[in-house]
């Protein structure tokens, strides 16, 4: 009888260990991406550009240049995103790797009429954020962490339907 408790008592035990290896688990496997490097940036005018003032929104970050075909033409695809997805709480913020800074940068936002913000970024922060070649597009959820990141052009619909999903999940 001894025995019979024993070894119910170690099953018990066994099976509670399990129960909560396996809870952390799912815990660490919710939401398993990183979190964002944090920027502090300012735009054409000064005013600071942080991504901790979008906290609670869906953040693409895209890394470009004047001289990016690629860029260009993803531009405009972004003002449409920034457009039609802003009032769901999304926001593009343009992050400029161009060597010559504000000089090339103002009058390309000028005349293209970007409508979101835009930084020139330093190139510490285009190395914590793995850039390698231009376009690199960084979705960025509302808990400030990277959900996806695509070098090279992006497929548009593809990319609209990822916003989507981000902009849906749960607050």
């Amino acid at each position: 009888m001894k025995n019979q408790f024993i070894v119910v008592a170690m099953f018990a035990v066994v099976l509670h260990f399990a129960k909560l290896q396996v809870a952390v688990g799912q815990g660490a496997e919710e939401n398993p991406r990183k979190a964002a490097p944090v920027f502090s940036l300012t735009d054409a005018s000064g005013t600071p550009v942080r991504l901790s003032d979008y906290k609670g929104q869906v953040v693409l970050l895209n890394f470009w240049a004047t001289w990016c075909h690629g860029c260009k033409t993803e531009i405009p695809w972004y003002m449409d995103f920034q457009k039609k997805y802003k009032a769901q709480g999304f926001t593009v913020v343009g992050a400029s790797m161009d060597d010559e800074g504000w000089k090339v940068v103002k009058p390309f936002v000028k005349e293209k009429k970007l409508n979101y913000p835009v930084v020139i970024a330093s190139d510490e922060l285009a190395k914590q954020y793995g850039l390698r070649e231009m376009p690199l597009s960084v979705l960025i959820d509302r808990d400030g962490r990277i959900a996806d990141s695509h070098s090279g052009v992006v497929d548009r619909n593809a990319w609209e339907s990822e916003i989507q999903h981000l902009l849906n999940e749960k607050k």
